[in-house]
């Protein structure tokens, strides 16, 4: 029994050796696929050896890394995590954490990188990796300016990647696949992945592009061997590529070849270029100077910086022999891998990395030859780098920032896809409604004119919707604009837009509005004046300001500005003391700037008594709106003080617009004020009307200074309006969105007026007489205005000549 258990445990003990030396052997040898398998047998055969299975473990992990099977690679090393290796291989939290990051985790391989750091605080790396990682996050969160898009029309669920221009309209372009179509068949002991060949596609004049073909089908180029990342001369006429063998038990490497082409489909044979080393040694990704005196490759050859690197080869003119490699240093290499160089115009070289600083797996990096020597290759960021692989890239000679790369990351058909890269040119509209500030609908034919700090200007008149734009063709880069609005009786509205700062297409959006122009007089407030006396008291001279403001906005209006005194003098004196009034401020706007030309001082005496708009309180009395503050008025009040304020309330100034096309003068003329004029106008006390079929007396009334029909139906007990008749009034400026109950822009929309919406009209007139603040409701049904007899009586006493149709107002 003991000698047989000897013998036992003596087979099992040949067995696990026999099966981990030979995986360790694969491994060793770079065959990851090969050596997986063989790990997975071994693991099966060691049941006690609980050290040596967390050995394979970790082996079986690095495998997965190494072959790029980063879901697989993630799963492994987690699983080592509580395992007594990790006090030994304390980089599994390291590459547990590059599996995180790959996979899109970064906050959580921050984590395994701070384990990791905590167990190597002296590892001199972790700190860039770190940091490279927040870098990470916060490009994904400020993207570069390029946009990329998946090929889906070259891409599918296998291997695409190394894309390269193919002709000199770089309307097609090769690539390397492993699709069903490649020659060969075998699985590469690599990667577990089927060989690879050079592939082509091709844009029609749509920019579709073609079923993508063998490069070359007669066995000249894409062969039983793995074939692909080739790149063309610059005259299209040669390729230098990479071909890799892949024989049993033994170790193989990669080559560079060079063919030449002598028509579209005619090709020579394939020459290797001698760098050195044997069979096993691996030389691929061939990049080429213009005039093919430079080649630049990734190799692991002895005499690096670990992991592969690139290297350069010269040649004295097109048929020299190339000369000894030279490691592109430790600026551009490091112990990782460097890989897929592309040079570009002889000076910038792009290349992928998994050992500098990045987002993960292999990023793409920029690095400029001055002087002879690499500067610090700079990465090139989110969208062009991710988490996942993303190398190869190419660009197009005849537009700066437009070509191809090739990226593994979430959201492709398959494993490696290509993706294009473009950065889109940048262009700028502007665009916008101008609306009626009272009304809220648009204001067709208003001129919005730009002017832009680079000295061009454009100008566009709104259609009926109020809409203006300008497109690209008038909106340019690190440009601010002044923007004007005109339209005639409306003030002038000015905005500003710039570009400047701006790196991205923008459609600017900038809606105006504006205010139309008063068409009755407005009171200035807090403009008064001592009883007999007409001097500006300095107190209220801010008061102005206002005023100021608006004609300086509006170069083309001329006001009036009309004083008035109370009734304690005579007409005469009163009308040169108004004068004297009007003429102080008009000498004030003058010191301000303002034209003189632009002013017209009138006095009116106290031939205008002041009718209140609003509630004003004064020496504790209140004063209604509507009020006309004549002398029988005043004379009712209740003490000389409130009296006292009423004839102050009288002395006033007010302005109004009497023209909007002044011509601006390049320098001002002081002219003489116009002399006071004096306008009376006698009003009705009755109104004519006409009876309907319906037996309604039909006639006119006043909304607020607009004349509007009206239907009397003695039995009516509501206002009402119709929505047409609202609108007009609206569009008018008789009314405004202030007038309305609830929220305007819920009831008021482009060209309509909600149904049974309710607005104030401040003054209703029939004949001579008026109320204020009626409240009307909008009625779709309705032809005009339509009220009864209780409306009627508002109007005081009244009676009816059906004879003479007419209504008369005692």
């Amino acid at each position: 029994m003991t000698l047989l258990l000897v013998i036992i445990v003596s087979a099992g003990s040949f067995a696990q050796n026999r099966y981990s030396r030979s995986a360790d052997e694969s491994f060793n040898d770079q065959q990851y696929f090969l050596a997986l398998k063989k790990y997975q047998k071994a693991y099966s055969k060691v049941k006690k050896n609980k050290e040596e299975r967390e050995r394979i473990s970790f082996q079986m992990a690095e495998c997965y890394r190494l072959m790029n099977n980063t879901k697989r690679a993630e799963t492994a090393y987690k699983r080592l995590l509580t395992s007594k290796l990790i006090n030994k291989q304390p980089k599994i939290y390291l590459y547990y954490g590059d599996a995180l990051k790959m996979n899109g985790n970064f906050e959580e391989a921050l984590k395994q990188y701070s384990a990791y750091q905590e167990k190597v605080p002296n590892d001199p790396g972790i700190n860039a990796l770190i940091s490279a990682t927040n870098d990470a996050i916060e490009w994904m969160k400020n993207p570069s300016k390029y946009e990329v898009i998946a090929e889906k029309k070259i891409n599918t669920r296998d291997e695409e990647f190394a894309p390269a221009y193919a002709d000199r309209n770089f309307s097609s372009i090769i690539f390397t696949s492993d699709r069903a179509a490649s020659t060969g068949k075998s699985l590469d002991n690599w990667t577990g992945m089927e060989f690879t060949d050079l592939f082509l596609a091709k844009k029609d004049r749509k920019g579709e592009w073609s079923a993508p073909v063998l490069l070359e089908q007669g066995g000249i180029i894409d062969t039983k061997a793995n074939e692909g990342v080739g790149q063309f001369n610059q005259r299209f006429l040669a390729l230098y590529f990479t071909r890799c063998w892949n024989e049993d038990k033994k170790k193989n490497g990669c080559a560079i070849y060079k063919v030449s082409r002598t028509g579209i489909n005619n090709w020579g044979d394939p020459a290797k270029i001698d760098l050195g080393g044997d069979s096993a040694t691996v030389f691929g990704h061939p990049t080429v100077s213009d005039n093919e005196t430079v080649l630049i490759y990734s190799s692991d050859i002895m005499g690096g910086h670990g992991g592969k690197d690139l290297w350069m080869v010269k040649k004295k003119g097109k048929g020299g022999a190339w000369g000894r490699p030279e490691n592109l240093g430790s600026r551009v290499n490091t112990p990782g891998d460097e890989m897929f160089p592309f040079l570009r115009n002889d000076s910038t070289l792009y290349f992928a990395s998994n050992g500098h600083p990045g987002m993960g797996g292999l990023d793409i990096f920029r690095s400029t030859l001055e002087n002879g020597i690499w500067s610090e290759p700079e990465n090139m960021k989110y969208p062009i780098n991710s988490s996942s692989d993303d190398f190869a890239i190419v660009f197009n000679p005849e537009e700066p920032e437009e070509g191809y790369f090739s990226s593994n990351r979430p959201g492709g058909k398959g494993k490696d896809d290509i993706y294009s890269f473009i950065i889109p040119p940048v262009y700028f509209t502007l665009e916008g409604t101008v609306t009626d500030d009272r009304t809220l609908q648009p204001v067709p034919g208003a001129e919005v004119r730009i002017v832009g700090t680079n000295g061009r200007t454009a100008k566009f008149t709104t259609d009926d919707r109020g809409h203006y734009s300008f497109n690209k063709n008038q909106i340019f880069a690190n440009t601010t604009y002044d923007i004007t609005i005109t339209k005639k009786d409306y003030f002038n509205e000015k905005a500003k837009e710039t570009t400047v700062g701006v790196e991205k297409s923008k459609d600017f959006i900038r809606d105006i509005v504006l205010r139309p122009i008063p068409k009755k007089p407005v009171v200035l407030p807090d403009i008064l004046y001592d009883l007999a006396k007409w001097d500006l008291k300095p107190q209220f001279q801010d008061s102005l300001q206002g005023l100021i403001e608006t004609l300086d906005a509006n170069e083309n209006i001329v006001v009036e500005l009309a004083s008035h005194t109370d009734s304690r003098d005579s007409d005469e004196r009163n009308d040169i003391l108004s004068q004297k009034r009007a003429q102080s401020v008009v000498d004030y706007l003058i010191t301000r700037g303002i034209d003189p030309d632009r002013l017209v001082a009138k006095g009116y005496g106290e031939r205008v008594p002041r009718t209140l708009n609003r509630d004003i309180t004064k020496e504790g009395y209140t004063f209604k709106a509507g009020t006309v503050l004549t002398d029988s008025v005043i004379n009712l009040l209740p003490n000389t003080a409130v009296k006292e304020a009423a004839h102050q309330l009288n002395r006033r100034t007010e302005f109004s617009i009497l023209r909007n096309d002044f011509i601006p003068k390049a320098s001002p003329v002081v002219a003489a004020p116009h002399k006071i004029e004096v306008v009376t106008e006698p009003e009705e006390n009755s109104i004519d009307f006409t009876l309907t079929k319906d037996e309604m007396y039909k006639s006119t009334c006043y909304v607020n200074g607009n004349t509007v029909g009206f239907e009397y139906d003695p039995k009516e007990k509501e206002f009402y309006i119709s929505s047409s008749e609202a609108l007009r009034l609206l569009k008018s400026g008789a009314i405004s969105k202030e007038d309305f109950e609830g929220d305007p822009s819920k009831i008021i929309g482009e060209g309509s007026i909600a149904d049974k919406a309710v607005f104030n009209i401040k003054e209703l007139k029939i004949g001579k007489n008026s109320i204020y603040d009626v409240k009307a409701t909008v009625n779709r049904k309705t032809p005009m205005i339509r009220f009864g007899e209780n409306t009627l009586k508002l109007f005081g006493t009244f009676s009816v000549d059906i004879d003479n149709q007419k209504i008369i107002f005692e």
